[in-house]
């Protein structure tokens, strides 16, 4: 898959179908064994969420995902890319590496995972900056509590309404 979180054993796309839809299994495809790219993009288009990397050349010095041993040979440029989506408020890292990298690039605090900062870009556009949990299978976090964390921050973006609690 051409697009972002293709390996089928990380829970990013599972985790937002849990977020958005209640069905962790909205974005695999039929075979049940890789993603619905065209689902998937359908989806971040009609809810206004853009993906990129923090990094667009990278050496992978071991053939693996880890980002221990990845080494970062050209940053995206962030500020330029801000410059050409006015509307985006808020940014979102999903791994420590990602969040490493933006860090050094806007020069802001890096936020604890679950948890967002405040920071000003360069043109002075103030925007909030989140560290998710890492929706990798090796983060020791259960897949409905990841759901849970992710939830919160897009009801507090204003991506969907607060769940009401029920009493009986």
């Amino acid at each position: 898959m051409d697009f972002f979180y293709p390996n089928f054993i990380n829970d990013m796309w599972r985790i937002l179908g849990i977020v958005f839809f209640g069905d962790r299994d909205r974005f695999i495809a039929q075979d049940r064994r890789h993603f619905d790219k065209s689902r998937i993009a359908s989806f971040c288009r009609e809810r206004h969420i853009a993906l990129y990397d923090t990094a667009i050349e990278v050496i992978r010095h071991k053939g693996n995902a880890s980002d221990k041993f990845l080494e970062v040979v050209s940053p995206t440029d962030i500020e330029s890319l801000l410059d050409k989506i006015p509307d985006c408020h808020t940014i979102v890292t999903t791994g420590e590496k990602a969040t490493e990298i933006l860090c050094a690039l806007l020069g802001c605090v890096r936020p604890k995972t679950g948890s967002s900062v405040e920071f000003t870009t360069g043109s002075g556009r103030a925007m909030t900056f989140y560290r998710m949990p890492s929706s990798s299978r090796a983060y020791p976090l259960s897949l409905d509590k990841k759901a849970c964390i992710y939830r919160k921050m897009f009801e507090k973006e204003g991506f969907l309404p607060p769940l009401k609690e029920f009493t009986i």
